[in-house]
């Protein structure tokens, strides 16, 4: 072979490493071989490496989102009860009360409209089952059975407290009464 690159090959030098390369020539094509099946198995490696961050990327991306939509979940639970409060007290006041306690009636009743603004805000949205409606329980909870003539069989016949839906998830069901009232 010759060693200066700018002058190019003489017959004799091509002929002299064309045999070179035939007593060679099986383990270079060997070489190649071995090089091509390294080369093959990185590209597999580097197209599964892509693949498994472009997975990381999409979970972290649905972790992100399932936690900025539902981990306030445990506060917003605990919050439920003073909503629960606030509106056994705008139901107890009796008409004799109303005058009276205007002031404080109107206070309570502004506070109820602003955590519901709150919820709202915060993708909150109660479950108010209706006397009549028929139960889900995907959305209900039945607190007691019992057959009342006039119902349906199946339909809610009281509420006693309502639901809530956090987004997409029931983050509580409506306690209700359903009829148990057996067909005619």
């Amino acid at each position: 072979m010759s060693e200066d690159k700018s002058e190019p090959m003489s017959l004799d030098e091509m002929a002299a490493e064309g045999d070179a390369m035939d007593e060679n020539g099986d383990e270079v094509l060997a070489r190649i071989a071995t090089i091509e099946a390294e080369r093959d198995d990185m590209r597999d490696k580097f197209m599964r490496a892509l693949a498994d961050a472009e997975n990381t990327r999409k979970r972290a991306d649905r972790d992100r989102k399932e936690a900025e939509n539902y981990g306030s979940a445990r506060m917003a639970r605990d919050l439920l009860p003073v909503y629960d409060n606030l509106r056994r007290a705008l139901q107890s006041a009796e008409e004799a009360e109303k005058a009276v306690n205007a002031a404080l009636l109107e206070g309570v009743e502004l506070t109820m409209r602003e955590l519901l603004s709150v919820f709202k805000k915060h993708g909150i949205d109660p479950i108010v089952p209706e006397v009549g409606d028929k139960f889900d329980p995907n959305v209900h909870q039945a607190m007691f059975e019992a057959p009342v003539p006039g119902t349906t069989s199946g339909h809610i016949i009281q509420v006693s407290t309502e639901g809530f839906m956090l987004h997409d998830r029931l983050l509580r069901p409506a306690q209700v009464g359903v009829s148990s009232m057996p067909a005619s």
